[in-house]
């Protein structure tokens, strides 16, 4: 657990699947959802309460294949969101590519607006990243869709940088996702 200004970040618990329901949905209302998300409003807003708890199960506190790490402010909202998958070496990733080596790879970023600009980013990655080494990741890397300038932009302060790969946007096949990666700090 660490601190920023009047934040905590920390790692999800299972009994925090109704505030991990709500950020998500909030999330998905952003302008730039359609752009970072692979899921809309409309189809998580219809799932069932069993998945929101199997969600925050799956990548609380405890988990070993995943961690969402949250910041809550100091009146406990939840301010914004990191989550960390665990690829291994030898596997599939979600879209069928052979991962190459052991690495975590960030997925549902996401900062309220009124908690943008403030570091607060930073301090989330800097949790997830952290998990990510202490899990033996070799690198940790993200896809970023081309034309989200200002993830790009918060990325690239965070210390992730372009790795030349493209993926196809999943939404959109004549689009393309940009992989970013950090390497692990010998």
């Amino acid at each position: 657990m660490s601190g920023n200004h009047d934040y905590v970040i920390r790692a999800i618990r299972p009994d925090d699947w109704p505030l991990v329901k709500r950020l998500r949905l909030d999330a998905l209302r952003d302008p730039m959802a359609g752009l970072a998300f692979l899921e809309t409003y409309e189809e998580a807003v219809a799932r069932a309460d069993a998945f929101w708890q199997d969600r925050a199960e799956g990548s609380g506190e405890k988990s070993t294949a995943a961690r969402q790490f949250v910041a809550e402010a100091a009146d406990g909202a939840w301010a914004g969101s990191v989550t960390v998958l665990m690829e291994e070496a030898g596997t599939k990733d979600w879209e069928g590519s052979l991962v190459e080596c052991r690495q975590g790879h960030v997925v549902g970023v996401y900062v309220r607006p009124e908690h943008r600009g403030n570091g607060l980013i930073k301090a989330l990655f800097d949790a997830g990243v952290a998990w990510a080494w202490e899990r033996g990741a070799e690198r940790v890397r993200l896809l970023v869709h081309e034309e989200n300038t200002r993830a790009q932009g918060a990325y690239r302060k965070v210390g992730f940088v372009p790795s030349g790969v493209t993926v196809p946007f999943v939404k959109d096949e004549e689009q393309d996702e940009l992989e970013f990666v950090l390497g692990r700090p010998y």
